[in-house]
């Protein structure tokens, strides 16, 4: 047992320094290093994605993908005293849980079509009473939710543009859009 631990421990302290050796390297110019940072960090994200998506293959890919990203946007923030894999983790950690709140929210607000609704929109007339309606609720928001939704939602812009034009961080911007459509979605059960 003791000899599984150390081995472990070895292992762990050998991929830290191959990682942060080439990453570092990266950092400096190497094109070279900085390529095999990326391809050996994405095994290693893959393999602690997939241990806690098992069963979701395709958000293990996104979010490997998302990670590698986010570490290339924030490499300035890393600190070369620090592990480097702790950094990774965080990374890894904090996207993971914009998945698991992303899938979250999407099942909350799954509400299956009854039979006899309407599929689509019997007129113009009618699609346009559900717009001003839709845009009455929206100003009943708050600018923090409802500029998010209109941005991110309505005009398909990224939350990182909504971040822009409103002022708010990224993740403001995310919490707004979930808490709005939390809202939007209660009200709208309570006019039924």
């Amino acid at each position: 047992m003791f000899r599984t631990t150390s081995a472990s421990a070895l292992k762990n302290a050998a991929l830290e320094k191959e990682l942060r050796g080439l990453f570092l390297a990266g950092l400096q110019g190497d094109a070279a290093a900085y390529h095999a940072f990326l391809q050996r960090a994405s095994k290693y994200l893959r393999a602690f994605l997939a241990r806690r998506l098992f069963g979701w293959p395709d958000e293990v890919e996104d979010l490997v993908q998302e990670c590698l990203l986010a570490m290339h946007n924030q490499r300035h923030t890393y600190q070369s005293d620090q592990p480097l894999t702790a950094w990774a983790h965080a990374i890894a950690r904090y996207k993971l849980i914009d998945v698991l709140r992303a899938k979250s929210a999407r099942e909350a607000l799954h509400d299956p079509l009854d039979d006899e609704m309407a599929l689509f929109a019997e007129s113009d007339e009618d699609a346009r009473m559900a717009r001003r309606d839709l845009e009455g609720m929206l100003q009943t928001l708050p600018n923090k939710q409802r500029l998010p939704i209109v941005h991110v939602k309505l005009q398909g812009l990224s939350v990182a543009e909504s971040s822009r034009l409103t002022g708010l961080s990224e993740s403001a911007v995310k919490v707004g859009i979930h808490r709005g459509l939390k809202a939007l979605a209660a009200r709208i059960k309570d006019m039924r």
